[in-house]
């Protein structure tokens, strides 16, 4: 187990958290299924189910999304022009593939930064 006198960086948090492993050693998968925490890692014994991330990840997530997908369509002549089925099809595909593609992603984030910031969660 990591001693709490450790320095713990927000970037290292993140880039661990991002690639889905233990924030703490960094060696194990945080993940046991698409988004369910283990409740220890493997590699250091962390208790990682210390973590709570709640709505967080999942306010995040639709946040990027909206900024970095939807918003960018206003602008876009497709939209005013083609089919609206065709557009809605499309988006709601584009949409649906981003967000569960992130999410993960922004949950182990959000995982990492709670280790950084020794925050559990309420706990």
């Amino acid at each position: 187990m990591i001693p709490a006198t450790e320095e713990r960086s927000v970037w290292l948090g993140l880039r661990r958290g991002l690639a889905g492993k233990c924030p703490s050693c960094g060696q194990s998968k945080m993940f046991s299924s698409y988004l369910k925490v283990l409740p220890k890692c493997a590699s250091c014994g962390h208790l990682l189910a210390q973590y709570k991330a709640d709505d967080g990840p999942a306010y995040f997530t639709i946040l990027i999304v909206g900024h970095a997908m939807l918003a960018p369509l206003l602008f876009l002549e497709a939209v005013r022009t083609w089919p609206v089925v065709w557009v809605t099809g499309i988006m709601v595909t584009c949409v649906l593939g981003a967000t569960l593609t992130l999410l993960p992603l922004v949950k182990g984030a959000f995982v990492g930064v709670q280790w950084a910031i020794r925050d559990r969660g309420g706990v």
